[in-house]
């Protein structure tokens, strides 16, 4: 049945056709929205075709990393529900779940998304912490690239909360207006190598078919801050270059959705 699969999707992508009639490097519809919940500081919902997730946004005050004195902290937590899809399970966070997570992470902190000095209250003592929580409410496939979107989108949604002169945050009153110091707006892409050709936003029937991919994460100035190789198969150099120039191309379209 694989092997059927395989043969039928190569045999489509010959003639630049995907199961759903887009092109290798089409991606799906793609919509932002903000403000989903009143509760969290930032939140957003992203959806890439039938792919849905939601980003929320929570800030605490807490002690900074003793290597970082000066700089706020940042935490990304990813939940793959399972009616999103029938193969995530309840429980500690899966494999997939986890490399969600850590690559959303990565793209943030290395493109230096958030400038986490001015995070900083008190050096040594007092400093915002940004914890990011994402969930799959529907998977329908590339669940990575819809993750980033929807944390980038809760970043640029959050407000800080109104502190006492205690220094403690006072969660009933009204947040203030004041945004996260955004200073970057890394997006992932990721790109798929099945055969001898490359493809973009998979769908779950597709997922099934990797050989191959990489997560380029990208800054607005085009700058790569990020990547993650998956899949069983090799990629030489020449094949990484095709594939960062796709993901380069392709990112402002999804950073427009925003």
């Amino acid at each position: 049945m694989y092997q059927e699969q395989k043969a039928h999707l190569l045999r489509a992508l010959v003639k630049n056709v995907r199961y759903d009639g887009r092109k290798a490097l089409e991606f799906r519809q793609i919509t932002v929205e903000y403000g989903i919940s009143a509760s969290a500081e930032g939140s957003a919902r992203v959806r890439i075709g039938g792919t849905e997730v939601l980003a929320g946004v929570k800030l605490d005050l807490g002690k900074p990393y003793p290597d970082t004195p000066d700089k706020g902290n940042l935490m990304v937590n990813a939940e793959l529900l399972p009616m999103s899809n029938p193969k995530f399970e309840t429980g500690p966070p899966g494999e997939q779940a986890t490399e969600i997570a850590r690559v959303v992470d990565r793209a943030i902190r290395e493109s230096k998304c958030i400038d986490v000095h001015k995070l900083c209250i008190k050096e040594g003592e007092l400093v915002w912490g940004v914890n990011i929580d994402i969930c799959s409410m529907n998977d329908e496939g590339n669940l990575q690239d819809a993750a980033c979107l929807a944390a980038l989108a809760a970043l640029k949604d959050a407000r800080l909360p109104k502190m006492t002169e205690n220094n403690e945050i006072d969660y009933e009153a009204k947040k203030t207006d004041e945004k996260l110091p955004i200073a970057r707006e890394p997006v992932e892409v990721t790109v798929v190598k099945v055969g001898e050709h490359f493809f973009v936003d998979l769908l779950s029937d597709e997922e099934i078919l990797i050989e191959a991919r990489l997560t380029v994460a990208v800054t607005e100035k085009g700058t790569i801050c990020a990547l993650q190789k998956g899949g069983q198969a090799q990629l030489s150099v020449d094949d990484i270059d095709k594939m960062v120039e796709i993901a380069q191309k392709l990112a402002p379209s999804l950073r427009k959705a925003l």
